[in-house]
């Protein structure tokens, strides 16, 4: 079906919070890589998104360099395909720092303003804002601008507090000190404060994650953080308010902890790393296996069925959406879509 709109979203995400489970949100460079989330969603039957970061556009873009127009190409492709698979989607953009506001989501929140003048669809059902570089009181202030214009045209807003670790899209965070890492329950309850009133927003509260390639049990994160945060919202704001959260830098985290974030309402999970090796690796299998018929060597033409890139960008699709697959049934996410 096309993409989600904004109560079909918002439908997903409270699901997702009441019945314990979270959706894979896959940050995707090309249409190739798009097409392998949409195969995987639709295979597991459930719903998900679909995110780009600004790297992701400037290289979806080419030699053009644009993080906009590559956002933009991309999110229209999801629109055109999505309409022929029979699960929900959603679009985002993932981690975009202060110093590119106003080049990168800005031009994008106004390209969505156009489009609802005209009748269409939003382009993007959600965009983040990072502003964990920002002293909390300035990141929330920000957030709080930021999400004012988002409400207005149910635009959901994703924000971040603390940093998540490592290194991601070239930010670099290694040399984070050591109680940036962990969001503190004040935050929480401050971020509730402000933002709630204004509109739907997802919140990327942190634990000890941190971005990159780790091994399982390298990772040491602190889930009651997530657990200790929402018991203070909801004490404070009561109503039995929770926030929706976000889970980012997973890879290398232990199944276990996974499931205990998914029962403090965490209901979104980026993945990047592993998708990307997926994708890579499969490449990499079929280039050795097929050396000689990928190449001319020694006055050979080699074999065009095999160095044609359709041939390898489809085993490489198959293997990411596999990995996709896999991500739906640890987050519990598979036959729970909204339209079973």
């Amino acid at each position: 079906m096309p993409v989600a709109n904004y109560e079909q979203y918002c439908q997903m995400l409270e699901k997702a919070q009441k019945e314990g489970y979270a959706y894979p949100a896959i940050n995707v460079t090309s249409t190739s890589t798009a097409n392998a989330a949409l195969k995987a969603f639709a295979d597991m039957k459930s719903d998900g998104i679909i995110q780009v970061s600004t790297g992701g556009g400037s290289f979806a873009s080419g030699s053009l360099k644009s993080e906009v127009l590559g956002a933009i190409s991309i999110a229209e492709h999801v629109h055109t395909m999505a309409k022929h698979y029979d699960i929900c989607v959603a679009l985002h953009t993932d981690h975009c720092h202060p110093e590119k506001v106003d080049s990168f989501l800005i031009p994008l929140i106004e390209e969505t303003e156009k489009r609802r003048e005209k009748g269409l669809p939003n382009l993007f059902n959600s965009h983040m804002f990072d502003g964990s570089v920002l002293e909390t009181s300035e990141n929330i202030k920000m957030s709080k601008m930021l999400l004012e214009r988002c409400a207005k045209s149910q635009i959901i807003l994703e924000i971040e507090t603390g940093v998540v670790g490592g290194e991601e899209d070239g930010v670099n965070n290694e040399g984070a000190p050591a109680d940036k890492l962990y969001t503190s329950p004040e935050e929480m309850v401050e971020v509730a404060k402000v933002l709630n009133p204004i509109g739907k927003y997802m919140y990327a509260a942190t634990f000890g994650n941190v971005h990159g390639v780790y091994k399982p049990g390298n990772v040491k994160l602190r889930p009651e953080i997530l657990k200790k945060g929402q018991e203070a919202v909801a004490k404070e704001i009561g109503g039995g308010y929770q926030h929706l959260l976000v889970f980012h830098g997973g890879s290398g985290s232990e199944l276990s902890e996974i499931h205990e974030t998914l029962n403090y309402g965490v209901i979104k999970m980026n993945i990047d790393t592993d998708t990307q090796y997926a994708y890579s690796r499969e490449v990499v299998d079929y280039m050795f296996k097929n050396y000689d018929s990928m190449l001319k060597i020694d006055g050979e033409v080699g074999n065009k069925k095999f160095y044609d890139p359709r041939a390898w960008m489809k085993k490489a699709e198959e293997a990411m959406a596999k990995r996709i697959a896999n991500a739906c049934k640890d987050l519990k996410s598979d036959g729970k879509s909204i339209l079973l």
